[in-house]
Protein backbone atom coordinates (compact mmCIF):
# COMPACT_ATOMS: atom_id res chain seq x y z
CA UNK A 1 0.00 0.00 0.00
CA UNK A 2 1.44 3.40 -0.98
CA UNK A 3 -0.01 4.92 1.94
CA UNK A 4 0.67 4.88 6.42
CA UNK A 5 -2.26 5.62 8.44
CA UNK A 6 -1.93 7.10 11.64
CA UNK A 7 -4.31 8.10 13.96
CA UNK A 8 -3.41 10.83 15.95
CA UNK A 9 -5.03 11.55 19.94
CA UNK A 10 -8.44 12.29 18.65
CA UNK A 11 -8.50 8.47 16.73
CA UNK A 12 -11.10 10.10 14.25
CA UNK A 13 -8.86 12.39 12.65
CA UNK A 14 -5.54 10.84 10.64
CA UNK A 15 -2.49 11.74 9.34
CA UNK A 16 -1.83 10.10 6.16
CA UNK A 17 1.71 9.58 4.57
CA UNK A 18 1.79 9.02 1.04
CA UNK A 19 4.96 6.98 -0.61
CA UNK A 20 6.88 8.81 -2.73
CA UNK A 21 8.22 6.85 -6.15
CA UNK A 22 12.14 8.85 -7.18
CA UNK A 23 14.31 9.16 -9.89
CA UNK A 24 16.85 11.31 -11.08
CA UNK A 25 13.36 13.27 -13.37
CA UNK A 26 11.89 13.58 -9.79
CA UNK A 27 8.88 12.11 -7.90
CA UNK A 28 5.53 10.48 -8.67
CA UNK A 29 2.88 9.57 -5.70
CA UNK A 30 -0.65 8.80 -5.32
CA UNK A 31 -1.93 11.33 -3.33
CA UNK A 32 -5.48 9.47 -2.93
CA UNK A 33 -6.52 5.77 -3.60
CA UNK A 34 -10.47 4.90 -2.70
CA UNK A 35 -9.38 1.25 -2.11
CA UNK A 36 -6.77 2.23 0.00
CA UNK A 37 -8.28 4.86 1.86
CA UNK A 38 -11.82 3.29 2.26
CA UNK A 39 -10.83 0.89 5.95
CA UNK A 40 -9.80 4.52 7.78
CA UNK A 41 -12.06 7.16 5.46
CA UNK A 42 -15.00 5.20 4.39
CA UNK A 43 -16.82 8.37 2.56
CA UNK A 44 -17.06 9.90 -1.21
CA UNK A 45 -15.29 13.26 -2.16
CA UNK A 46 -17.37 15.78 -4.05
CA UNK A 47 -15.80 18.92 -4.03
CA UNK A 48 -11.55 19.67 -4.23
CA UNK A 49 -10.23 22.91 -3.43
CA UNK A 50 -7.40 24.69 -3.98
CA UNK A 51 -5.98 27.93 -1.95
CA UNK A 52 -2.83 29.84 -1.74
CA UNK A 53 -1.77 31.40 1.53
CA UNK A 54 1.05 33.62 2.19
CA UNK A 55 3.42 32.96 5.01
CA UNK A 56 1.83 34.01 8.27
CA UNK A 57 -1.93 33.44 7.02
CA UNK A 58 -4.89 31.88 9.42
CA UNK A 59 -7.63 30.48 7.54
CA UNK A 60 -10.43 29.28 9.56
CA UNK A 61 -11.42 27.81 11.92
CA UNK A 62 -13.99 26.20 9.62
CA UNK A 63 -17.02 23.73 9.42
CA UNK A 64 -20.44 23.61 7.41
CA UNK A 65 -23.51 23.28 9.84
CA UNK A 66 -25.66 20.56 9.95
CA UNK A 67 -27.60 18.83 8.06
CA UNK A 68 -24.31 19.22 5.40
CA UNK A 69 -21.52 18.91 7.47
CA UNK A 70 -17.99 18.52 5.38
CA UNK A 71 -15.48 16.16 6.02
CA UNK A 72 -12.00 17.27 5.23
CA UNK A 73 -8.80 15.69 3.33
CA UNK A 74 -6.77 18.03 3.46
CA UNK A 75 -2.56 18.28 1.69
CA UNK A 76 -0.30 20.51 0.23
CA UNK A 77 1.44 20.75 -3.14
CA UNK A 78 4.48 23.05 -1.92
CA UNK A 79 4.89 24.66 1.12
CA UNK A 80 3.91 24.01 4.85
CA UNK A 81 1.32 24.66 7.09
CA UNK A 82 0.49 24.15 10.78
CA UNK A 83 -2.96 22.24 10.35
CA UNK A 84 -5.62 21.93 13.14
CA UNK A 85 -8.69 20.20 13.98
CA UNK A 86 -11.05 20.82 16.87
CA UNK A 87 -13.21 17.81 18.00
CA UNK A 88 -16.88 20.69 17.99
CA UNK A 89 -19.09 17.39 18.72
CA UNK A 90 -20.91 17.51 22.04
CA UNK A 91 -20.57 14.45 24.43
CA UNK A 92 -17.29 13.07 22.45
CA UNK A 93 -14.77 12.52 25.12
CA UNK A 94 -12.41 14.84 23.09
CA UNK A 95 -14.88 17.88 22.85
CA UNK A 96 -12.85 21.08 22.57
CA UNK A 97 -9.70 19.56 22.24
CA UNK A 98 -7.58 19.97 19.53
CA UNK A 99 -5.17 18.29 17.36
CA UNK A 100 -2.74 19.22 14.30
CA UNK A 101 -0.17 18.16 11.95
CA UNK A 102 2.74 19.58 9.95
CA UNK A 103 1.96 19.36 6.50
CA UNK A 104 4.09 19.66 3.37
CA UNK A 105 4.08 17.64 0.10
CA UNK A 106 3.42 14.17 0.45
CA UNK A 107 1.25 14.25 3.87
CA UNK A 108 -2.56 14.38 4.11
CA UNK A 109 -4.62 14.95 7.36
CA UNK A 110 -8.28 13.55 7.70
CA UNK A 111 -10.89 16.11 9.52
CA UNK A 112 -14.20 14.20 10.03
CA UNK A 113 -17.51 16.35 9.78
CA UNK A 114 -18.17 17.38 13.29
CA UNK A 115 -14.35 19.16 13.33
CA UNK A 116 -13.48 22.47 12.83
CA UNK A 117 -10.68 22.92 10.88
CA UNK A 118 -7.83 25.96 10.26
CA UNK A 119 -4.45 26.15 9.43
CA UNK A 120 -1.28 28.81 9.62
CA UNK A 121 0.68 29.13 6.42
CA UNK A 122 4.47 28.65 7.80
CA UNK A 123 5.43 29.16 4.03
CA UNK A 124 3.77 30.30 1.26
CA UNK A 125 1.80 27.27 0.63
CA UNK A 126 -0.88 25.94 -2.05
CA UNK A 127 -3.15 23.78 -0.47
CA UNK A 128 -5.83 21.25 -1.40
CA UNK A 129 -8.87 20.20 0.36
CA UNK A 130 -11.23 17.10 -0.83
CA UNK A 131 -14.69 17.82 0.79
CA UNK A 132 -17.49 15.14 1.17
CA UNK A 133 -19.99 17.47 0.88
CA UNK A 134 -20.09 20.50 -2.05
CA UNK A 135 -20.05 24.10 -0.21
CA UNK A 136 -23.53 25.62 1.12
CA UNK A 137 -23.41 29.06 2.12
CA UNK A 138 -26.02 28.85 3.97
CA UNK A 139 -24.32 26.10 5.97
CA UNK A 140 -21.04 27.82 6.44
CA UNK A 141 -19.36 28.89 9.60
CA UNK A 142 -16.51 29.09 12.38
CA UNK A 143 -15.44 29.86 15.01
CA UNK A 144 -12.22 32.30 16.23
CA UNK A 145 -9.19 31.27 15.95
CA UNK A 146 -7.31 32.54 18.84
CA UNK A 147 -11.01 31.21 20.93
CA UNK A 148 -9.16 31.33 24.49
CA UNK A 149 -12.10 28.11 25.15
CA UNK A 150 -9.85 25.70 22.55
CA UNK A 151 -6.74 27.41 23.19
CA UNK A 152 -4.94 26.35 20.16
CA UNK A 153 -1.04 27.07 20.45
CA UNK A 154 -0.08 28.38 16.71
CA UNK A 155 3.32 28.27 16.56
CA UNK A 156 3.35 32.40 16.29
CA UNK A 157 1.71 35.41 16.93
CA UNK A 158 1.95 37.79 14.13
CA UNK A 159 -0.72 36.10 11.84
CA UNK A 160 -3.13 37.63 8.04
CA UNK A 161 -6.50 37.05 8.76
CA UNK A 162 -9.08 37.89 6.31
CA UNK A 163 -11.57 40.08 7.67
CA UNK A 164 -14.55 37.30 7.67
CA UNK A 165 -12.62 35.44 9.68
CA UNK A 166 -11.59 38.35 11.86
CA UNK A 167 -15.34 38.38 12.85
CA UNK A 168 -16.01 34.66 13.80
CA UNK A 169 -17.57 34.23 17.21
CA UNK A 170 -16.43 32.54 20.27
CA UNK A 171 -17.61 28.55 20.40
CA UNK A 172 -19.64 29.32 23.02
CA UNK A 173 -21.25 31.96 20.75
CA UNK A 174 -21.16 29.76 17.62
CA UNK A 175 -23.98 27.78 15.84
CA UNK A 176 -21.94 24.62 16.06
CA UNK A 177 -24.81 22.09 16.01
CA UNK A 178 -22.76 18.45 15.58
CA UNK A 179 -23.34 15.55 18.39
CA UNK A 180 -20.61 12.32 19.36
CA UNK A 181 -21.74 9.56 17.03
CA UNK A 182 -22.66 11.67 13.96
CA UNK A 183 -21.21 10.15 10.44
CA UNK A 184 -17.72 11.00 10.17
CA UNK A 185 -18.70 12.09 6.39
Amino acid sequence: MPFNFSRTSIPEVILIEAKQFSDNRGYFEEIYKESDFHEYIPCHFVQFNHSYSKKGVIRGLHFQLMPVPQGKLVTVTSGKIFDVAVDLRKGSPTYKKWVHAELTPGKLFWIPSGFAHGFLALEDSHVIYFVTREFSKDHDSGIAWNDPEINVKWPTTEVIISEKDGKLPLLRNSKANFEYGMDIC
